[in-house]
Protein backbone atom coordinates (compact mmCIF):
# COMPACT_ATOMS: atom_id res chain seq x y z
CA UNK A 1 0.00 0.00 0.00
CA UNK A 2 1.50 3.33 -0.94
CA UNK A 3 2.19 6.05 1.62
CA UNK A 4 -0.63 8.44 0.74
CA UNK A 5 -3.41 5.84 0.89
CA UNK A 6 -5.73 5.48 3.88
CA UNK A 7 -6.99 2.16 5.36
CA UNK A 8 -10.59 3.46 5.18
CA UNK A 9 -10.26 4.01 1.40
CA UNK A 10 -11.41 0.48 0.60
CA UNK A 11 -11.58 -1.68 -2.48
CA UNK A 12 -15.07 -3.21 -2.20
CA UNK A 13 -15.85 -6.50 -3.98
CA UNK A 14 -17.20 -6.28 -7.55
CA UNK A 15 -20.24 -8.39 -6.65
CA UNK A 16 -21.34 -5.72 -4.13
CA UNK A 17 -21.56 -3.03 -6.86
CA UNK A 18 -25.03 -1.45 -6.92
CA UNK A 19 -24.32 1.73 -8.95
CA UNK A 20 -27.72 3.41 -8.84
CA UNK A 21 -28.38 7.14 -8.86
CA UNK A 22 -30.29 8.29 -5.79
CA UNK A 23 -32.67 11.17 -6.62
CA UNK A 24 -32.44 14.03 -4.11
CA UNK A 25 -36.25 14.38 -3.93
CA UNK A 26 -36.52 10.77 -2.65
CA UNK A 27 -34.22 11.75 0.24
CA UNK A 28 -36.31 14.86 0.99
CA UNK A 29 -39.49 12.74 1.07
CA UNK A 30 -38.05 10.22 3.51
CA UNK A 31 -36.41 12.74 5.82
CA UNK A 32 -38.85 15.64 5.78
CA UNK A 33 -36.09 18.05 4.70
CA UNK A 34 -36.82 21.76 5.21
CA UNK A 35 -36.09 24.54 2.68
CA UNK A 36 -32.64 25.27 4.13
CA UNK A 37 -31.61 21.61 3.71
CA UNK A 38 -33.00 21.41 0.19
CA UNK A 39 -31.00 24.55 -0.68
CA UNK A 40 -27.83 22.93 0.71
CA UNK A 41 -28.40 19.84 -1.48
CA UNK A 42 -28.90 22.05 -4.54
CA UNK A 43 -25.84 24.23 -3.84
CA UNK A 44 -23.39 21.55 -2.70
CA UNK A 45 -24.39 18.17 -4.18
CA UNK A 46 -23.99 17.28 -7.86
CA UNK A 47 -25.24 13.70 -7.57
CA UNK A 48 -25.55 10.78 -5.14
CA UNK A 49 -24.76 7.26 -6.33
CA UNK A 50 -25.63 4.21 -4.25
CA UNK A 51 -22.28 2.63 -5.11
CA UNK A 52 -22.13 -0.59 -3.08
CA UNK A 53 -24.55 -2.72 -1.11
CA UNK A 54 -22.69 -4.82 1.47
CA UNK A 55 -25.27 -7.45 2.37
CA UNK A 56 -25.50 -11.21 3.07
CA UNK A 57 -26.51 -11.85 -0.57
CA UNK A 58 -23.71 -9.74 -2.08
CA UNK A 59 -20.65 -10.44 0.09
CA UNK A 60 -21.75 -13.60 1.88
CA UNK A 61 -21.40 -12.22 5.42
CA UNK A 62 -24.27 -12.76 7.89
CA UNK A 63 -26.33 -9.79 9.08
CA UNK A 64 -26.32 -8.81 12.75
CA UNK A 65 -28.87 -6.87 14.83
CA UNK A 66 -28.37 -3.19 14.00
CA UNK A 67 -26.29 -4.02 10.90
CA UNK A 68 -28.54 -5.90 8.43
CA UNK A 69 -26.60 -4.29 5.55
CA UNK A 70 -24.01 -1.53 5.05
CA UNK A 71 -24.41 0.92 2.16
CA UNK A 72 -21.63 2.86 0.44
CA UNK A 73 -22.81 6.14 -1.10
CA UNK A 74 -20.59 8.09 -3.51
CA UNK A 75 -21.42 11.81 -3.48
CA UNK A 76 -20.10 14.08 -6.23
CA UNK A 77 -19.85 17.60 -4.79
CA UNK A 78 -20.23 20.99 -6.48
CA UNK A 79 -18.21 22.71 -3.73
CA UNK A 80 -15.15 21.63 -1.69
CA UNK A 81 -17.19 21.99 1.52
CA UNK A 82 -20.18 19.85 2.44
CA UNK A 83 -22.48 20.83 5.31
CA UNK A 84 -22.75 17.79 7.60
CA UNK A 85 -26.51 18.37 7.86
CA UNK A 86 -26.68 17.00 4.30
CA UNK A 87 -25.15 13.70 5.48
CA UNK A 88 -27.39 13.69 8.59
CA UNK A 89 -30.39 14.12 6.28
CA UNK A 90 -29.32 11.14 4.10
CA UNK A 91 -28.58 9.03 7.20
CA UNK A 92 -32.05 9.95 8.49
CA UNK A 93 -33.70 8.85 5.25
CA UNK A 94 -31.90 5.48 4.88
CA UNK A 95 -32.48 2.79 7.49
CA UNK A 96 -29.01 1.23 7.25
CA UNK A 97 -25.49 2.21 8.32
CA UNK A 98 -23.85 4.24 5.53
CA UNK A 99 -20.24 4.92 4.51
CA UNK A 100 -19.94 8.07 2.39
CA UNK A 101 -17.26 8.72 -0.24
CA UNK A 102 -17.27 12.41 -1.17
CA UNK A 103 -15.55 13.52 -4.37
CA UNK A 104 -14.56 16.97 -5.59
CA UNK A 105 -11.99 18.07 -8.16
CA UNK A 106 -10.14 14.73 -8.42
CA UNK A 107 -10.02 14.20 -4.65
CA UNK A 108 -12.01 11.78 -2.47
CA UNK A 109 -12.76 11.75 1.25
CA UNK A 110 -14.37 8.91 3.24
CA UNK A 111 -16.85 10.07 5.92
CA UNK A 112 -19.17 8.19 8.29
CA UNK A 113 -20.91 8.47 11.64
CA UNK A 114 -21.40 5.51 13.96
CA UNK A 115 -25.06 4.70 13.33
CA UNK A 116 -26.95 2.31 15.58
CA UNK A 117 -30.60 1.62 16.50
CA UNK A 118 -31.98 3.62 19.42
CA UNK A 119 -32.27 1.20 22.37
CA UNK A 120 -35.59 2.71 23.49
CA UNK A 121 -37.09 2.74 19.98
CA UNK A 122 -35.41 0.45 17.43
CA UNK A 123 -37.24 2.10 14.52
CA UNK A 124 -35.07 5.19 15.16
CA UNK A 125 -31.31 5.51 14.74
CA UNK A 126 -28.68 7.21 16.87
CA UNK A 127 -25.84 9.01 15.06
CA UNK A 128 -22.45 9.87 16.53
CA UNK A 129 -20.35 12.79 15.26
CA UNK A 130 -18.95 12.29 11.74
CA UNK A 131 -15.42 10.95 11.29
CA UNK A 132 -13.47 11.56 8.09
CA UNK A 133 -10.21 10.82 6.29
CA UNK A 134 -8.14 13.59 4.74
CA UNK A 135 -8.85 14.32 1.06
CA UNK A 136 -6.96 11.82 -1.12
CA UNK A 137 -6.41 11.77 -4.88
CA UNK A 138 -9.38 9.81 -6.28
CA UNK A 139 -7.03 7.45 -8.16
CA UNK A 140 -5.20 6.47 -4.94
CA UNK A 141 -4.72 2.74 -4.60
CA UNK A 142 -7.42 1.31 -2.35
CA UNK A 143 -6.84 -0.86 0.75
CA UNK A 144 -8.23 -4.42 0.92
CA UNK A 145 -11.57 -4.77 2.69
CA UNK A 146 -11.09 -5.85 6.35
CA UNK A 147 -11.55 -9.55 7.03
CA UNK A 148 -14.71 -10.03 9.09
CA UNK A 149 -17.04 -12.80 10.26
CA UNK A 150 -20.23 -10.75 9.94
CA UNK A 151 -21.49 -7.35 8.73
CA UNK A 152 -21.38 -5.80 12.20
CA UNK A 153 -17.69 -6.64 12.59
CA UNK A 154 -16.98 -5.33 9.06
CA UNK A 155 -18.79 -2.05 9.80
CA UNK A 156 -17.01 -1.60 13.12
CA UNK A 157 -13.59 -2.24 11.58
CA UNK A 158 -14.16 0.31 8.80
CA UNK A 159 -15.35 2.90 11.34
CA UNK A 160 -12.34 2.30 13.57
CA UNK A 161 -10.13 3.12 10.56
CA UNK A 162 -11.85 6.52 10.41
CA UNK A 163 -11.69 7.35 14.12
CA UNK A 164 -8.69 9.54 15.03
CA UNK A 165 -8.00 7.81 18.38
CA UNK A 166 -6.77 4.22 18.65
CA UNK A 167 -8.99 1.93 20.74
CA UNK A 168 -7.74 0.99 24.19
CA UNK A 169 -7.34 -2.66 25.06
CA UNK A 170 -10.80 -4.33 25.24
CA UNK A 171 -12.52 -0.99 24.45
CA UNK A 172 -15.69 -1.58 22.40
CA UNK A 173 -16.71 0.76 19.58
CA UNK A 174 -19.50 2.42 21.64
CA UNK A 175 -17.00 3.35 24.36
CA UNK A 176 -14.37 4.51 21.86
CA UNK A 177 -16.90 6.78 20.09
CA UNK A 178 -18.04 8.21 23.46
CA UNK A 179 -14.41 8.92 24.37
CA UNK A 180 -13.72 10.64 21.01
CA UNK A 181 -16.77 12.85 21.58
CA UNK A 182 -15.56 13.66 25.13
CA UNK A 183 -12.12 14.58 23.72
CA UNK A 184 -13.71 16.99 21.19
CA UNK A 185 -15.79 18.62 23.94
CA UNK A 186 -12.78 18.90 26.29
CA UNK A 187 -10.69 20.44 23.48
CA UNK A 188 -13.36 23.12 23.02
CA UNK A 189 -13.22 23.84 26.79
CA UNK A 190 -9.40 24.12 26.66
CA UNK A 191 -9.58 26.58 23.71
CA UNK A 192 -12.25 28.67 25.45
CA UNK A 193 -10.23 28.83 28.68
CA UNK A 194 -7.01 29.71 26.79
CA UNK A 195 -8.88 32.55 25.08
CA UNK A 196 -10.12 33.76 28.46
CA UNK A 197 -6.55 33.68 29.84
CA UNK A 198 -5.22 35.71 26.91
CA UNK A 199 -7.82 38.46 27.51
CA UNK A 200 -7.54 38.65 31.32
CA UNK A 201 -5.61 41.66 32.70
CA UNK A 202 -5.81 41.04 36.46
CA UNK A 203 -2.90 39.01 37.81
CA UNK A 204 -4.85 37.06 40.49
CA UNK A 205 -7.59 36.14 37.94
CA UNK A 206 -4.86 35.07 35.49
CA UNK A 207 -3.45 32.68 38.15
CA UNK A 208 -6.94 31.27 38.78
CA UNK A 209 -7.73 30.75 35.07
CA UNK A 210 -4.29 29.21 34.46
CA UNK A 211 -4.88 26.64 37.22
CA UNK A 212 -8.24 25.74 35.65
CA UNK A 213 -6.61 25.49 32.19
CA UNK A 214 -3.93 23.12 33.54
CA UNK A 215 -6.66 20.95 35.09
CA UNK A 216 -8.53 20.79 31.75
CA UNK A 217 -5.33 19.87 29.89
CA UNK A 218 -4.68 17.04 32.39
CA UNK A 219 -8.23 15.72 31.85
CA UNK A 220 -7.74 15.92 28.08
CA UNK A 221 -4.47 14.00 28.33
CA UNK A 222 -6.16 11.25 30.38
CA UNK A 223 -8.87 10.90 27.72
CA UNK A 224 -6.38 10.63 24.85
CA UNK A 225 -3.94 8.27 26.56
Amino acid sequence: MNQSTHPAFISYPKQATFGRNLPKNKIYEHSGANTRLKDLFVEQVERIVWQYKLAPETINLPAKPGVPEVQVFAIQLKTPELDLDVLRCIDGAVQFPILFELSFDGQTQVVAAYKRPNEADTSRWVLSDYFATAWLPSNTERAPMPIALDLSSLYQQVLQRLIPLPARQKECLDDLVTRVEQVASKQREVEKMAGKLAKEKQFNRKVEINAHLRQLKTELEQLTR
